[in-house]
Order: C-alpha cells, then sequence, then structure tokens
C-alpha cells in the first residue's frame, strides 16, 4: 500500500487548492492508498528561521508532527498557488525550519558534498497560476517550481519530482475548475 502525505500550501482554507487537496486525496483512497495530510495554514509555528543556520531553533510540536508525516510517506505530493513567481510565504517559512541539516540532508565534514536523507522518496507538485503554465515557464523560468522541486526536493533525495500547472485561475469558470477537480482526482487514482 502506497503511503502519501499531502502538503498543503495555501494560507487560505476558503482557496481553490483546498478543493485540489481533497480530490488527489479521494482518488488516492479510491485506489488504495494510505494517506495523511498536512495543511500548513492549522500549523502553530513561527516560519521565520531567525538566526540562520548559526544556531537551532527547537521545533514546534506541530512541526514535528508534520515531520513524522513526511518520514512515514512513501510519496510526496505539495500544493500551492504561485504568488510572485514563488511559493507563499508561510510554506517557505515551513520549508525554512523543517528541512534541515540533519533531518532531510547533512553535508559530509571537509567536504562541499551532502548525503540525501530523503532518498526513496518520490513527490508531485500540483500549482496553481494566474497565467498559462507553459507561460510561467518560457518566460519566467518557473522559480517556484525550481525552489521547490529542484534546491529544496531532489537536493534532499527526492526523486522523482513530477509537475502539474493548473491554471488560468484568475477569471476561471465553474466548468473548468470542476474539469480540473476531475483532472486531480485521476492524478490521486494513479498514485502519481
Amino acid at each position: 500500500m502506497k503511503k502519501i502525505a499531502i502538503i498543503n500550501g495555501h494560507p487560505n482554507k476558503d482557496s481553490f487548492n483546498f478543493g485540489i487537496a481533497e480530490a488527489y486525496q479521494e482518488g488516492a483512497l479510491k485506489a488504495g492508498a494510505e494517506v495523511k495530510a498536512i495543511t500548513i495554514a492549522e500549523l502553530n509555528f513561527d516560519p521565520i528561521l531567525h538566526f540562520g543556520y548559526q544556531k537551532r531553533m527547537e521545533l514546534e510540536p506541530d512541526l514535528l508532527k508534520a515531520w513524522e508525516i513526511i518520514q512515514w510517506a512513501d510519496h510526496l505530493v505539495w500544493i500551492h498557488p504561485v504568488w510572485w513567481g514563488g511559493l507563499p510565504a508561510l510554506m517557505k517559512g515551513f520549508l525554512d525550519r523543517l528541512f534541515l541539516p540533519g533531518f532531510a540532508y547533512q553535508y559530509r565534514e571537509n567536504s562541499v558534498w551532502w548525503d540525501k536523507l530523503l532518498k526513496g522518496k518520490t513527490a508531485h507538485i500540483i500549482t496553481t497560476l494566474d497565467q498559462p503554465g507553459w507561460y510561467y515557464w518560457l518566460f519566467y523560468g518557473r522559480p517556484s517550481v525550481n525552489q521547490l522541486k529542484k534546491s529544496t526536493l531532489e537536493f534532499c533525495g527526492v526523486k522523482p519530482v513530477k509537475v502539474t500547472y493548473i491554471g488560468v485561475i484568475r477569471n476561471s469558470t465553474e466548468v473548468q475548475r470542476a474539469q480540473w477537480i476531475l483532472k486531480v482526482k485521476e492524478l490521486g487514482k494513479r498514485l502519481t
């Protein structure tokens, strides 16, 4: 049985991203997966890495529980909007506070190389946009995807990492949104 963690990075519980997370979960459960959800907006934690990496901040209980779920999962599904080309601030704070040396990766002593501590996991990024995905990739270089996929997940050993763009959200119709929900349910059923 595949173990899936759905990490929702949208801070607004009334957002379309929450519908996407529910749709993926519904599809995955129908496929027989075991699913646990992390809703970053519901976690109680300080998203600011106040000391950088000079001094370790104590992890709040909600972050420790989230890390247990991430370690438990075989497959990580990250759902978030793109704002100003990047991740929502709360989601970035979640990554800053949790994907730490000794947790997600470990630098080797006297070396420029590191050990990837999340090897064996796969991921899927589902991101909503107010522009077509091809435009975001071609004209902006898809910075949020590069940050989450390459600079975070793959850096820590998560591979492969698939990406699905949902949009244009702004001015979308109920019919379009219903079609996107069905698409995401199918992704969940395929456990990708």
